[in-house]
């Protein structure tokens, strides 16, 4: 058994349970690949894009994958924006 305590719910962390494949999917199906390009400038957008590359680059690349996960969060959000009020 391990020693380490289990992980606390996140209820409020939009990014919990979302993998980074899952990101970069929804990014990519929202803005294509040539306007991620633009918007997170890193080469595995901008030459011969594709899922696993990207993720093979942002596993290795921390500051790379902030700008993604913030770029996702930011797409959340103007989602929400655009959604009528329920109710």
């Amino acid at each position: 058994m391990s020693d380490t305590p289990p992980r606390p719910a996140q209820p409020r962390n939009p990014l919990h349970g979302v993998t980074l494949e899952a990101i970069v999917r929804a990014l990519e199906a929202r803005y294509g690949w040539a306007e991620l390009a633009v918007r997170v400038p890193v080469r595995c957008f901008t030459h011969e894009p594709s899922v696993s590359s990207s993720l093979k680059f942002l596993r290795k690349t921390p500051w790379a994958r902030e700008k993604v996960e913030g770029l996702y969060l930011f797409m959340l959000r103007e989602q929400a924006r655009r959604r009528p009020p329920a109710g």
